[in-house]
């Protein structure tokens, strides 16, 4: 057994791709050595700004010798099926034996391969690689045909301590690489992994990112909590920088407290988006500290003095850049900016921003009715100034602040905190790990926004379809049933797309159906998220035979309500009881099922008189009770008391089934009986159509 060293040495590769790279390669490599009959111990893959590196440890120096026997086509069969048969198989035709079976005389051939070299099978496996990498972006350079992310300057192969024979357009892999750019450049010769590791530490190469993302983070708080501050962790700012350094060396820098006027989230973006610095955090104050940390990738002479000083004025140029803007956007209001609007398309076909913004002005006027606590007047305010901040300089510099800086200017003309919420919040749920709103103009106001979007979309009939969803219009009906939901909104959710579709002037009821249907196609998802069960919606929909989604959701109209339902019962499912009912509810189900294609439906009231077991006279007495307190808790809406009514019926079922005959040899208790049987279903009905569920 033997170890296999493979190393990709280029200019940077970009920090976001380097993960996905070195995963790639393992892959690539460790796949291919396993369909050539090469097996390995453990593989280990690794990425620094300068290098893709591989280690696949207890490899064996050849493949197996194979040998095999295949049949082939009958003596009879076509010359031209035999010539196929012969290439495939690597024979010739005085190499092939004729057997007699069963039916009929066929070819066979006995294939001896033997075993290959590891090295010749690393050596394909090496060009193969190279050649097909799966790099998001690729260029070439020079004159050769190969395509790699950036530049490649040399390739290492190394298998058992000898270099592997392998040349891939014009580059010849050896047992060569280099150090850092500046502080290793020179070239040293490997024979192993080990030897690769310590050698690369010695040209100052920390080869693994997560030693480099650990030291980074110790090096931070290190140097935070010298200056009495806090590093603000941030993980994927974390890998980002470990992917821009070979040799990560901290520094801490500062700037000046008068930029500490502007706005937490623009200094943090400042900091964060073009330089790479983590922030830090006064633990006395609770807000951010004059303070940032670079992270260079020299070990300069002077402690890095200098490379501190030069990234302090870097940022300083920045922050006062941003200072400016935010100085200039409060000289004005946000309504000054309205009239800017008119000039922004929001689609071709659905208008400008400005129209969208008075869609969402009476929108949210409409469902501030529906939303306990909500003022009419501050959700339209706040739908007026939601849009506003996205003509400002600061939103024109950063993008992803639009909704936080319009808060920050409306608080600084004065409105109120429910409104200036509301700008902030009205872009949110952003995704499923995003935080719902929950203030009621903010609710009203993220709730018009996603309705006008979702809404606009499908009345011009650009609805997602398979995994395109260029609007984004999933994440606005999961929006949608989100804010419903978790601020228990009690709302009609087809009358709100008629109302959303009048704000177009619009007026189509299949167009409002299709909607209820994507939203409840969403909520399926989101509850399959949840572990429950599709079915467990149709069921709590009562669906019967119907299976039009979009007419059920519009039927059923209150969105909480019904999820409210689905929950309680698919926790009802998961007892004893709910598993004991359900399997009780299909036997009485099946069994009529059967009987009432022989002779109709069996419905009807039950004749007391005709109950002769105890048992029949207790299972009627139960249900008789369990239909009433389950239709009088549903009227409640108390969906787990009805669950809890129904749940009375389990043992008189279990009973009835283990004692009592239904398909007697008495015409009329038969009947009776199949009557008691038809009960069953209805009373469990009431609350949900159990037909439906599977188990």
């Amino acid at each position: 057994m033997a170890d296999l060293l493979i190393e990709f040495f280029s200019e940077e590769i970009p920090a976001r791709m380097q993960k996905k790279a070195s995963d790639d390669l393992q892959a690539m490599i460790t796949k291919a050595l396993k369909e050539a009959g090469l097996t390995f111990e453990a593989a280990a893959a690794y990425a620094t700004p300068r290098r893709l590196a591989l280690s696949v440890t207890g490899i064996p120096a050849s493949t197996p010798d194979i040998s095999e026997e295949r049949r082939g086509p009958s003596t009879s069969a076509p010359e031209k099926a035999l010539e196929g048969f012969m290439r495939g198989a690597g024979v010739t035709r005085d190499q092939l034996e004729e057997r007699e079976e069963k039916k009929g005389t066929f070819f066979y051939a006995k294939i001896e391969k033997p075993g290959r070299a590891a090295t010749a099978v690393i050596s394909e496996v090496l060009e193969a690689t190279v050649r097909n990498f799966p790099w998001p972006k690729s260029q070439r350079w020079g004159r050769g045909s190969l395509r790699w992310v950036r530049p490649l300057h040399s390739i290492l192969c190394i298998f058992g301590g000898e270099t592997v024979a392998a040349t891939v357009d014009g580059f010849t892999a050896g047992n060569t690489t280099r150090g850092h750019r500046f502080m290793g450049a020179d070239e040293f010769a490997v024979s192993d992994f080990a030897d690769y590791k310590t050698k690369l530490a010695e040209h100052k190469v920390m080869l693994n990112t997560a030693d480099r993302m650990a030291l980074i983070e110790a090096e931070c708080k290190s140097l935070s909590a010298a200056k009495g501050v806090e590093w603000i962790e941030d993980r994927g700012l974390l890998a980002e920088v470990a992917g821009l350094v070979e040799w990560p060396v901290p520094l801490m820098g500062g700037f000046d407290d008068a930029f500490m006027a502007v706005p937490e989230e623009v200094l943090i973006l400042t900091m964060k988006k073009d330089q790479k610095y983590f922030v830090t955090r006064d633990p006395k104050t609770g807000k951010l500290a004059p303070y940032f940390i670079t992270v260079s990738n020299i070990e300069a002479s002077d402690g890095g003095a200098i490379v501190a000083a030069g990234n302090e004025r870097v940022l300083t140029a920045r922050l006062a850049d941003a200072k400016f803007f935010w100085e200039q956007d409060l000289k004005g209001k946000l309504e000054d900016n309205l009239p800017k609007l008119a000039d922004i398309v929001f689609h071709k076909e659905l208008g400008m921003v400005s129209d969208r913004v008075e869609r969402m002005k009476k929108l949210s006027r409409h469902l501030a009715q529906f939303i306990p606590g909500c003022d009419a007047d501050e959700a339209e305010r706040a739908a007026e100034l939601a849009k506003a901040d996205l003509v400002s300089n600061m939103v024109n510099e950063f993008a992803s602040l639009q909704g936080s800086m319009g808060r920050y200017y409306a608080k600084a003309q004065g409105e109120s905190d429910a409104v200036a919420d509301a700008i902030r919040d009205h872009y949110a749920p952003a995704g499923p790990s995003d935080a719902c709103p929950s203030a009621p103009v903010s609710v009203a106001v993220a709730l018009a926004e996603k309705l006008d979007t979702l809404v606009g979309f499908f009345g011009i009939d650009q609805k997602p379809t398979g995994s395109k969803d260029p609007f984004a219009l999933r994440r606005a009906g999961l929006g949608i049933i989100r804010l419903i939901v978790e601020n228990k909104i009690r709302m009609n959710i087809g009358d709100v797309f008629e109302m959303a579709l009048g704000t177009y002037g619009w007026d189509d009821h299949k167009v409002v159906l299709d909607l209820c249907e994507f939203v409840g196609t969403r909520l399926i998802h989101s509850l399959r998220d949840q572990g429950i069960e599709y079915y467990v919606l149709y069921a709590a929909l009562n669906a019967g035979e119907e299976t039009d989604l979009g007419q059920l959701i519009y039927s059923a109209r209150d969105l909480y309500l019904l999820t409210e339902k689905i929950h309680a019962l698919s926790s009802f499912l998961e007892t004893d009881d709910g598993a004991n009912l359900l399997a009780g509810y299909k036997r009485a189900a099946n069994i009529l099922k059967i009987e009432e294609k022989k002779d109709g439906p069996h419905g009807g009231a039950v004749d007391a008189g005709l109950l002769a077991l105890a048992e029949e006279k207790t299972l009627a007495a139960a249900l008789a009770t369990a239909k009433a307190d389950a239709t009088a808790a549903l009227e409640a809406e108390e969906f787990e008391k009805a669950m809890a009514a129904l749940s009375i019926l389990r043992a008189p079922i279990d009973a009835f089934f283990e004692k009592v005959i239904v398909n007697a040899d008495e015409a009329d208790v038969r009947k009776n009986r199949l009557a008691l049987l038809s009960e069953i279903r209805a009373a469990v009905n009431t609350v949900a159509d159990f037909g439906l569920i599977e188990g």
